[in-house]
């Protein structure tokens, strides 16, 4: 207190000032009449505990700060409150719903929690696939399976697999509600003990119903996770690189769960690595594969494409004939992971290469009517070692005969977009129904379609007709038994049991 009197003298005894500068009380009257407005110091002694002192009241008086940590409102990722409010929630005052309990995967764990997606219908050959391989925790869904093995079941996948599209690793799942709840959960994941900073990266976010105005931003947000991690750890961050990236990671968003995968795989398990040149539209190698067991091929029966395209079903078909591993002549994103096992990749590759069967040739025959699609087959027949052992012919399909007297015909038909493709085919497929049943009595025919009118219009009783998809397009892989007696004219009413067998396997 600003006095000149010594501290111990009573305030009672100091003599009074008359000087306008000594302390008078809040809102006193002063000899004018007015009140007095001035703050002055409480009159309590400054030695006086805390606790005995008038408790406040939320009197908005703001206290000194020191220096404060910054708070996260600094950074760019924040979620925008838009989000936060949720306005396409629907109902308003509704209690949320609980959140999923986060699960983080660590590098050391001896059982991977792992996915394979895979063209939708073909799920449960995948599944047998993997149940062969020694999965465990097998969980078919749509558009792929789950399950549940070690780092050396995770390579086996990728090299054996013929009808998965990629091996993910699943690193952390979790509950959302906002941006900032996946940028928590992909903080969580220790990135630097899964690949090194100097790898490159790409990130790729998808969902079904995810509650984001953009999955775009989220694959930004997941990525400024991994970078902050690897800060923290004073390693730096690692680059971006869209086209040939080290590290692939994945985000799949439901509307209130988001799962972080690590793309094992690198590249799509259908780049077998043979394949250069293609026709107009060519089929996926493991879509063709998976066509192929469907139909049950087993290797040991005469096999026919008569429109074999770039011959994605002869290479996929002698494959299986000669038991090779699909991903035997590729790269994958599991070597530039760290801790990958590279002796026991060698070893899974010996006991792959030991395995393959040879022959001086096979029982398998391909023809197209274009002469220049003929010659882009041979060239990816020769890039797959198989140009000795499959025989290719330029001649239409009305012009094509047996090889053997039992067999499988597979074959992918054109189907059209544009309404006179359509008419034309309408004219085409009661030709080749005729085709095959002057022909090739005692064979199976296995023709996969978009045109979900060829059961019909073939003039065929299929004995099967298995919806599957190529990419976004529904299709039917209809199957025909070819036996004296088989073909005859379906009645109009069939027409509506093709389109209502959606869930017919």
């Amino acid at each position: 207190r600003r006095d000149d009197k010594p501290q111990w003298q009573p305030r009672e005894d100091r003599a009074p000032r008359h000087d306008g500068d000594a302390p008078r009380k809040l809102f006193a009257k002063r000899e004018d009449g007015e009140r007095d407005n001035h703050f002055r110091r409480d009159d309590k002694p400054q030695w006086q505990p805390r606790e005995e002192r008038a408790p406040r009241h939320d009197r908005g008086e703001h206290r000194p700060r020191g220096l404060q940590p910054f708070s996260d409102a600094h950074r760019v990722d924040q979620p925008r409150r838009a989000f936060e409010q949720r306005p396409h929630d629907g109902g308003h005052g509704r209690a949320p719903a609980p959140r999923a309990e986060n699960v983080i995967t660590n590098r050391l764990d001896s059982r991977l929690a792992l996915f394979a997606p895979c063209p939708r219908g073909l799920e449960q050959i995948l599944a047998d696939e993997l149940l062969a391989l020694g999965a465990g925790d097998i969980a078919p869904a749509d558009g792929g399976v789950a399950f549940a093995g070690d780092a050396r079941l995770m390579m086996a996948v990728n090299l054996h697999s013929r009808t998965a599209s990629r091996v993910l690793l699943r690193l952390a799942h979790g509950g959302y509600h906002a941006e900032q709840d996946i940028y928590r959960l992909a903080m969580s994941v220790d990135w630097p003990r899964w690949f090194d900073v100097s790898r490159t990266i790409k990130l790729k976010a998808d969902g079904i119903a995810a509650r984001v105005k953009s999955l775009d931003y989220i694959a930004l947000t997941v990525k400024d996770a991994i970078c902050d991690r690897f800060r923290q750890a004073h390693q730096g961050r690692p680059s971006v690189d869209t086209r040939r990236p080290d590290v692939r990671v994945n985000v799949f968003l439901t509307a209130d769960e988001a799962t972080i995968y690590l793309d094992t795989s690198g590249e799509p398990l259908f780049k077998r690595g043979w394949r250069e040149e293609t026709g107009e539209a060519p089929l996926r190698e493991n879509l063709a594969a998976g066509i192929l067991l469907l139909a049950g091929y087993d290797g040991s029966q005469p096999l026919l494409d008569p429109m074999c395209g770039s011959g994605t079903f002869l290479v996929e078909a002698a494959d299986i004939a000669l038991n090779r591993a699909p991903g035997r002549s590729r790269g994958f994103g599991f070597e530039a992971l760290a801790g990958f096992d590279s002796a026991s990749w060698e070893k899974l590759q010996l006991d792959a290469r030991k395995a393959e069967q040879t022959t001086a040739s096979l029982a398998i025959r391909g023809s197209d009517r274009s002469q220049a699609m003929i010659n882009i087959a041979r060239a990816n027949l020769e890039r797959a070692g198989l140009a000795d052992l499959i025989e290719l012919s330029a001649a239409d399909v009305a012009d094509t005969r047996p090889h053997a007297e039992h067999g499988l015909i597979v074959s992918n038909p054109p189907y059209g977009v544009r309404l006179e493709e359509q008419e034309q085919l309408a004219e085409w497929y009661p030709e080749l129904g005729d085709w095959l049943k002057a022909h090739f009595a005692g064979w199976t025919a296995c023709l996969f379609s978009g045109d979900l009118r060829l059961g019909k219009l073939i003039r065929l009783a299929p004995k099967r007709r298995t919806p599957l998809f190529n990419g976004s397009l529904q299709c039917r892989l209809f199957v025909i038994n070819m036996v004296e007696g088989s073909a005859r004219k379906q009645k109009d009413g069939d027409e509506g049991e093709i389109e209502a067998e959606d869930g017919e396997q």
